[in-house]
C-alpha cells in the first residue's frame, strides 16, 4: 500500500514549501482541506495566504521561524476561510524544516480538527489573544532592554521581565571567554548557589556548555528530563528547587556570545508559543549585551588613550596646592581635545598648561597629544610664556598643513587649539600668563570674592603661524585660589561666560573651607552629577563637552598670618600688569576694580575710584615708555573699609599741577584726584614712581586728607 493512500485514509494531507522557488505544493487531501479541488496543486505564497485566517497565518509564520531557528518541529492550529472570509474548517499543521544548500524546504502534514460531539467540551486554542498579550510583552521588554546602558542594568531589566502566562523565577547569563563559560550575572539564587557554575570549560557536561557547543536551545520541561540528559550535574541542580529550565544561546553577529538560562519553579511544557517568547527575549538580550559590551570596550579604550595623554603623576608645586580634573565628553568614542599639564622649568619655577583642541574625536585627541608634547619641549628649553605659545602655534600650523596635504578632506574640517600657559613662582606668588584664545582665569580672594582676571592674549594656536602672545603678570596672594578651566565647565547647560562664571562662583562659595580636591569634585559634579568614576573624579552620562580644570592655592609663608583687619592685611587685593602697548586693556583694568568694589556701600565712590584709576593708568601708557603695575587693596570691615590703589611705572619724572585751558585735552588728572580722593600722593622709588589714592567707605568728601606734596614735572592728562 502506498504512503499517500494511507495518509488519505486517515484524512491527512501532505504539503511542502520551497523557499528557493517561493511555491507550496499540496497533495490531493491537503488541497481538499484548503477548500480546493482534491487534486495535487502548486501555489505561490500570496495564494496560499488567502486560504488562511490572517491572524492564524501571522502566528504560524512565527512558529515556523522559531522551528527553523531551533531545528525543531513546527506545530499550529489554523482556520481555513473561503473567499468571503467565512471559516470552513479548522486544521492542525505539523512541519519540519530542512536546509538544502542556501534554501530551505518545509515538509508538513495537515489534518482537520474534528467538530466537538454533543455533550462534550472541546477547546480549540486560537492564537489571537495570546498574540496580543505576547506582542505587548515583547514591546515592553524590547524598549526596556534598548534603554539599558550597562551590563548591570540589562541584567536588572531581564530579572524583572514578567512573561505572559509563565515567568522564570531564576535566571543566569553566561558569557564565553577564553574557552570557558562564566556567569556574568544571575537573579533568584542565593549568594553561593552559582559557585559550581561560575567558571566551566566548554566541554563540561552542563546544559549551557552544550548550547555553546551546538548552538541549539536546550529545553528541560521536568526534573526527569534534566536528570536523564545531564546526570553528572543534576545533584548540584536538584537542591535549587526548580522544575523546568530553558538554556538559550545568545547570538550576536552570527556568533554565540553567551547563554541565557531561565528556570521555573512551576512546570513549563515549552509550547511553541512559550518557546517563541523565550527565543525572542534571548535575541533582544543578546543584542543589548553586544551593544553595551561595545560601549564598555570603547570607554575602556577611551580612558586608556586619554590616560596615556595626561600627566602620569599628581601635579605638585612646592608651596602651592594644585588639584586637577579631566572629564571626557559623552557619546560614541568618548575622546576629545581637552588637556592639562604641569611642567617643571629649568628656572626652578613650574608651568601650568591647560588647553582645548577643537573637536571630540580621535583626530582631536591626536592633535592634542602632539601639541602637549611640543609645549612641554618648548617650556623645558626655558622659553618665556609668550615664546612658548608662539612656537606652539607655528608647530600646530605645520601639523595641520601636512594633514591637509596628505588628506584634502581635512581642509573641510579646520582645527585649532586654545591654550592658557601660566609660569608660577611659588616664592612670590607671581604668575606670568600667556593666553591663546582661552577663557581667562578666575581668582577667589580671601573673603570669597571671585574675580575673573583679564589677561592679554592672541589668536588660538594653529590659525596664524606668526602670532604674538603678550604676557600678563598677576600675583596670587597667600590663601587665594585660582581656577583655570576649559569652556566645558563654564558654558554648559545653556550658560554663557557671564552666567557660567556666576554659577561657578556659587559652587565655590557653597564649598568654602573644603579641600582643593573636594572643591574640584564639586565643580565637576555640578555639571555631571555624582556618578561613576572618571579620570580623576565623578562622572555620569550627562556630558555636553570635555572638561579640564586646574585649581591652585598658595600656602602662606612661614610665620605669615592670614588676611584680616586685625593685622591690617588686605581683605581683598589684586595685582595686575598693563603692558605699555596694550592701551585697549584700560577698560579691563576698570572692570577689575569694579569687581573688587562690588559691595562698596557708596556707588558714587565706586565711580570716582574707577575714573581716577583710568586717568592714572592712561597717563602711564601715554607719557612713559614702560608698563603700568596696578595694586588695589581693600582693608577693614564692611562699612569702614579703606581702598588704596597704587599705579607704578618705571619713569623717574614726577607729575605736577597745571591749569588747563577750556579746550585742553589733558592736565586735569591731579585736579580730579584732589577733588575725589580722600588721600592721594606720589612716592618716588629706586626705579620709577608710584601714584596712589585712597577712599574711605562711609566718609564724606570733607574728610579728605591732604595730598602728599609732589614735584611738578609731568602733567597728568
Amino acid at each position: 500500500m502506498r504512503m499517500e493512500n494511507v495518509l488519505s485514509a486517515v484524512a491527512t494531507g501532505v504539503w511542502t514549501w520551497d523557499s528557493a522557488s517561493g511555491t507550496a505544493t499540496f497533495d490531493a487531501e491537503s488541497a481538499r482541506l484548503l477548500g480546493l479541488p482534491p487534486i495535487p496543486t502548486v501555489m505561490d505564497e500570496a495564494n496560499v495566504r488567502a486560504h488562511f485566517h490572517p491572524v492564524d497565518w501571522a502566528e504560524i509564520k512565527t512558529i515556523v521561524d522559531l522551528a527553523i531557528a531551533e531545528g525543531t518541529l513546527a506545530e499550529g492550529t489554523l482556520r481555513i476561510v473561503d473567499a468571503e472570509s467565512r471559516v470552513l474548517r479548522v486544521v492542525r499543521s505539523r512541519s519540519l524544516p530542512r536546509l538544502r544548500g542556501e534554501s530551505m524546504l518545509l515538509v508538513g502534514t495537515m489534518q482537520e480538527v474534528p467538530e466537538p460531539q454533543p455533550g462534550t467540551v472541546t477547546r480549540v486554542h486560537f492564537p489571537g489573544d495570546w498574540q496580543r498579550s505576547r506582542d505587548a510583552f515583547l514591546l515592553d521588554a524590547g524598549r526596556a532592554l534598548a534603554e539599558a546602558h550597562s551590563t548591570t542594568e540589562i541584567l536588572r531589566v531581564t530579572a524583572g521581565l514578567s512573561m505572559p502566562g509563565f515567568t522564570p523565577d531564576g535566571q543566569a547569563v553566561f558569557g564565553v571567554a577564553g574557552g570557558h563559560l562564566r556567569i556574568i550575572g544571575y537573579h533568584g539564587y542565593e549568594g553561593e548557589d552559582d559557585r559550581p557554575f561560575a567558571d566551566m570549560p566548554l566541554d563540561a557536561d552542563y546544559p549551557a556548555c552544550e548550547v555553546v557547543r551546538t548552538g541549539r536551545v536546550v529545553y528541560l520541561p521536568s526534573p526527569d528530563d534534566y536528570r536523564a540528559r545531564f546526570p553528572s550535574v543534576w545533584p548540584l541542580v536538584e537542591s535549587l528547587g526548580r522544575r523546568s529550565w530553558a538554556y538559550v544561546p545568545l547570538v550576536a553577529g552570527g556568533e554565540t556570545i553567551g547563554v541565557w538560562m531561565a528556570a521555573f519553579s512551576d512546570p513549563v511544557r515549552f509550547t511553541p508559543d512559550e518557546r517563541s517568547i523565550i527565543t525572542t527575549v534571548a535575541r533582544m538580550l543578546a543584542q543589548a549585551l553586544s551593544r553595551t559590551a561595545a560601549r564598555e570596550t570603547e570607554r575602556e579604550l577611551t580612558v586608556g588613550l586619554q590616560r596615556s595623554l595626561m600627566p602620569t603623576a599628581e601635579p605638585r608645586i612646592d608651596g602651592v596646592q594644585v588639584a586637577a580634573r579631566y572629564v571626557p565628553t559623552g557619546g560614541g568614542l568618548e575622546i576629545g581635545g581637552d588637556w592639562y599639564d604641569v611642567i617643571p622649568l629649568p628656572s626652578g619655577r613650574t608651568a601650568l598648561v591647560i588647553g582645548d583642541v577643537q573637536g571630540h574625536d580621535v583626530r582631536a585627541a591626536g592633535l592634542m597629544g602632539q601639541l602637549r608634547i611640543a609645549l612641554r619641549a618648548y617650556a623645558s628649553e626655558g622659553h618665556h610664556p609668550d615664546a612658548v605659545l608662539a612656537r606652539a602655534s607655528r608647530f600646530l600650523t605645520g601639523v595641520l598643513d601636512r594633514q591637509q596635504e596628505e588628506d584634502p578632506a581635512a581642509a573641510d574640517d579646520p582645527r585649532f587649539a586654545t591654550c592658557l600657559y601660566i609660569e608660577v613662582d611659588p616664592a612670590t606668588g607671581s604668575l606670568d600668563i600667556a593666553r591663546a584664545g582661552h577663557p581667562d582665569p578666575a581668582t577667589r580672594l580671601t573673603d570669597g570674592t571671585l574675580l575673573v582676571r583679564p589677561t592679554a592674549g592672541g589668536l588660538p594656536l594653529g590659525i596664524e603661524p606668526d602670532t604674538d602672545y603678550p604676557t600678563t603678570r598677576l600675583v596670587l596672594e597667600p590663601g587665594e585660589l585660582m581656577l583655570v578651566c576649559t569652556d566645558g565647565l563654564i558654558e554648559t547647560g545653556g550658560h554663557d561666560l557671564d552666567t557660567g562664571w556666576a554659577r561657578l562662583h556659587s559652587i565655590i562659595d557653597g564649598n568654602a573651607g573644603e579641600t582643593l580636591e573636594r572643591l574640584a569634585d564639586a565643580l565637576v559634579e555640578d555639571v555631571h552629577g555624582p556618578a561613576s568614576h572618571h579620570m580623576t573624579g565623578p562622572l555620569s552620562d550627562r556630558r555636553e563637552d570635555d572638561i579640564a580644570l586646574l585649581l591652585l592655592s598658595r600656602d602662606p609663608a612661614p610665620g605669615e598670618s592670614g588676611p584680616g583687619p586685625g593685622n591690617l592685611r588686605p581683605v581683598r587685593r589684586t595685582v595686575l600688569t598693563v603692558p605699555q602697548a596694550e592701551h585697549a586693556r584700560v577698560s579691563a583694568v576698570r572692570g577689575q576694580l569694579k569687581q573688587l568694589m562690588h559691595d562698596w556701600t557708596d556707588g558714587e565712590q565706586v565711580d570716582a575710584a574707577i575714573l581716577m584709576l583710568s586717568e592714572m593708568v592712561t597717563n602711564v601708557l601715554l607719557h612713559t615708555d614702560g608698563d603700568a603695575l596696578l595694586v588695589a587693596e581693600l582693608i577693614g570691615s564692611r562699612g569702614t573699609r579703606r581702598l588704596r590703589v597704587d599705579v607704578a611705572d618705571p619713569s623717574d619724572e614726577l607729575p605736577h599741577r597745571r591749569q588747563p585751558g577750556e579746550m585742553a585735552s589733558s592736565g586735569r588728572g591731579l585736579m580730579m584726584m584732589e577733588m575725589l580722593a580722600h588721600a592721594w600722593g606720589v612716592d618716588p622709588r629706586g626705579e620709577g614712581k608710584c601714584i596712589w589714592f585712597e577712599l574711605y567707605e562711609g566718609a564724606s568728601e570733607s574728610e579728605a586728607a591732604e595730598p602728599v606734596p609732589v614735584v611738578p614735572v609731568i602733567a597728568m592728562p
